[in-house]
């Protein structure tokens, strides 16, 4: 099947202590049984946050990190910063896996 994954923002200029949300859309052409989404940061130790999501039962803010959240309702994920710090600037990849 197809699989399409789209990030948005593209880009985003925030100040030290803002909250901080970044979007990830998930298309798929067949039924499927759950994905794997792992969001990684450039320059980071690996993966930022991980999780496995299925179509029909969102996740409400799952806990990734101190500072990071994940929550998903399909078709999409939020990847949210509770406070954005210096330290968090670069780019992030939402990575998505299909899995059967």
């Amino acid at each position: 099947g197809t699989l399409r994954v789209i990030q948005d923002p593209g880009e985003l200029q925030v100040t030290a202590g803002d909250k901080v949300a970044l979007g990830c859309r998930v298309e798929v052409a067949e039924g499927w049984v759950q994905l794997r989404m792992e969001w990684v940061k450039d320059g980071g130790p690996g993966v930022l946050c991980a999780a496995r999501l299925h179509l029909v039962t969102p996740t409400p803010l799952a806990p990734c990190a101190p500072w990071v959240q994940l929550a998903w309702q399909y078709p999409q994920a939020t990847l949210s910063l509770l406070r954005a710090q210096g330290n968090d600037s670069g780019h992030y990849l939402c990575r998505v896996t299909l899995e059967i």
